[in-house]
């Protein structure tokens, strides 16, 4: 029988994937509220008649985890749990035909691009003006702020233009009018986000201008942090760490990711980039802004990679002692380049390799923690828990990086220690990856 706590009107939102999906799923609800609709993002209440989903298409892993989400959700609609269930996202711009076919109880699929005709299905007019207010999911204290979408790169293992399309920039009156409304809100930290940063502007005047929106966006007032995520390595525009140098309140923070340092990879890889030129990038990087804090990705187990080609990369990490660092294992993708490749590194060696990566970089992360002891930085409090106040200093994103924890009994005061305010914290201690620290009076 129907739970009868349900409401017509009541729509949850669940976002898998990452935080650009997480921007759009904040754009949607933003438009429902507008159209007077009660919304929740992944609420556990039950209380919801209708489901949106918003799917991640990345890699294996990220499908499996949608469509497991898929199913869930189509069982709740069976037992009468819901009423309606919808999806939306990359998934569903990717193999939208094979799951209207597979999951049929489906009310409806909808693409990555495709917000005015989800709402249109959810009974909710499309609002133009809106576009860019938003529900916020995340601390009250930082948001996303998506520059541009889409790609134009031609990566042998990325589906992402499959699924995103070409690279639209965002205009930057918009994303500093959208800037100055979230910092309206109490927003304090910006953290920019888009496939390929770099390549902001391009499609607009011809040229990179992501240096010039990020001094743009330095002078929107009660924004006092910054935050680069997602610049591609080859063709890095250098002025971008002129724009970082200049503006206080542009974090000495930068998520670049690398993918691999193999020569014989990269250019199977089509990143058009050498081993050669990504050392000299990031030398020139750390010479511009000393104590730069640098954050990578790398992809093992692409097809063809040896054990020389992965050792080469392990002892480069070495070297390079990057100051955060990701890893996937690779994921043969169809439609892709690389999908023509004989995926020949065996899923154990691939995890293997995953594992010992992430082992040396736990060394390099607790010597550069160490080095952080007695010092003091400007840390942000994203949450109390377990007794510990909860933040991260500039050089440290949220959910992926290191944090900084501060006991609740260190302040001599509540007000002293508040989550959404800045505090001067001395590190006292450290392990792998966190720091612990109090109040510096």
């Amino acid at each position: 029988m129907k739970t009868k706590t349900l409401k017509k009107n009541r729509i949850n939102v669940v976002t898998l994937g990452c935080s650009k999906n997480l921007v759009d799923s904040e754009t949607l609800m933003g438009q429902l509220r507008a159209a007077n609709f009660q919304v929740a993002h992944e609420s556990e209440s039950n209380d919801a008649s209708i489901v949106v989903i918003n799917t991640c298409g990345f890699i294996e892993k990220a499908k499996q985890e949608s469509i497991d989400a898929i199913l869930q959700y189509a069982d709740a609609k069976a037992k009468g749990l819901v009423d309606k269930v919808y999806v939306t996202g990359c998934l569903s711009e990717r193999y939208k035909p094979q799951l209207e076919k597979e999951i049929p109880d489906i009310n409806g699929f909808f693409g990555t691009r495709d917000l005015p005709r989800l709402l249109k299905a959810l009974k909710a007019d499309y609002s133009q003006e809106l576009v860019g207010e938003r529900f916020l999911t995340t601390p009250s204290h930082y948001a996303y702020l998506k520059i541009s979408e889409g790609c134009d790169r031609k990566c042998s293992f990325c589906a992402i233009p499959i699924m995103r399309g070409r690279h639209i920039s965002v205009s930057p009156d918009v994303l500093v009018n959208q800037a100055t409304d979230l910092a309206a809100q109490g927003v304090k930290e910006l953290i920019l986000i888009a496939q390929d940063l770099t390549f902001y502007g391009l499609d607009i005047d011809k040229k990179r201008n992501l240096a010039q929106l990020i001094r743009r966006l330095s002078l929107v007032k009660g924004i006092e942090w910054i935050r680069l995520h997602y610049a591609f390595p080859s063709g890095f525009p250098m002025e971008i760490t002129d724009a970082i140098k200049e503006n206080s309140n542009v974090c000495r923070y930068l998520d670049m990711p690398l993918q691999h340092v193999s020569d014989k990879v990269l250019k199977s890889m089509r990143r058009g980039i050498t081993k050669e030129k990504s050392t000299r990038l990031i030398e020139s990087i750390r010479a511009k802004i000393p104590g730069m804090a640098l954050r990578t990705t790398f992809l093992v187990g692409y097809p063809g990679e040896t054990d020389k080609d992965f050792n080469e990369l392990l002892e480069w990490i070495k070297i390079m002692r990057f100051d955060r660092v990701g890893v996937f294992t690779y994921s043969h993708e169809e439609n892709t380049y690389a999908y023509g490749l004989k995926d020949d590194v065996p899923a154990k060696v691939k995890k293997e390799r995953a594992a010992q990566l992430m082992e040396t970089q736990r060394t390099i992360s607790k010597e550069l923690n160490d080095s952080k002891i007695g010092k003091t930085f400007k840390v942000l409090f994203d949450r109390e828990e377990g007794g510990y106040y909860i933040g991260r200093t500039e050089y440290d994103s949220p959910e992926v990086d290191n944090e900084v924890l501060v006991t609740d009994t260190s302040a001599k005061n509540p007000a002293q220690l508040r989550i959404g305010e800045f505090a001067d914290i001395r590190i006292t201690s450290a392990d792998d990856y966190d720091l612990y620290g109090e109040l510096s009076y």
